[in-house]
């Protein structure tokens, strides 16, 4: 009886601890760049214009923060930021797309719902059909060689948009352009 109890408390711990992190952004990161390209050479960056974040001919909020945020980044990173003649030049996109996800369970009915995902029912029972609607938001950040005009390096950065990071929409970047910054590999030339 004692070590039943102990199972149920560690299971139910263990399904709150995750449902915590659901509240969490999770972002798919992925970055590139080009191997035939020595970073070494590069010292200074600016930004591109204009950017692909501002297609409405103004500097945008999101555009400012993002700015702001990869500033930080590259400086960190023993990059300099200079009005001219830099070495590599910083574009963003940004996009909201709504997403459909379809998923199919057992149906399990008032009766057996104590289940709760744990385990299904008969194979004879017919399946649950549930359709889910969100918005995915996808944000790379482009290095270019300013001289031979040429992508060198990519980072992109793909999650569900929740309300929760829409009201902290300015947090949420900032650590989104951190995580992504972490998968560059380089520093600047000394």
């Amino acid at each position: 009886m004692r070590h039943s109890m102990l199972t149920f408390t560690v299971l139910i711990a263990a399904v709150l601890a995750s449902a915590g992190c659901a509240t969490t952004p999770k972002f798919n990161l992925t970055s590139d760049y080009d191997r035939s390209v020595d970073f070494s050479g590069y010292r200074t960056f600016a930004f591109m214009q204009p950017l692909g974040t501002d297609t409405t001919g103004y500097e945008s909020l999101v555009t400012q923060t993002l700015k702001s945020a990869t500033r930080r980044e590259m400086e960190a990173r023993g990059y300099t930021l200079v009005e001219s003649n830099a070495d590599l030049l910083v574009n963003f996109n940004a996009k909201l797309a709504q997403q459909i996800r379809v998923t199919q369970m057992p149906y399990m009915g008032p009766y057996y719902g104590y289940r709760g995902g744990f385990y299904g029912g008969w194979s004879g029972y017919a399946n649950e059909t549930r359709v889910t609607q969100y918005d995915e938001g996808t944000l790379n950040i482009d290095l270019v060689d300013a001289r031979r005009k040429q992508l060198v390096w990519e980072g992109v950065a793909v999650g569900r948009i929740t309300e929760k990071l829409r009201e902290n929409r300015e947090a949420a970047l900032n650590s989104t352009v951190a995580e992504v910054f972490a998968k560059y590999p380089f520093r600047a030339a000394q």
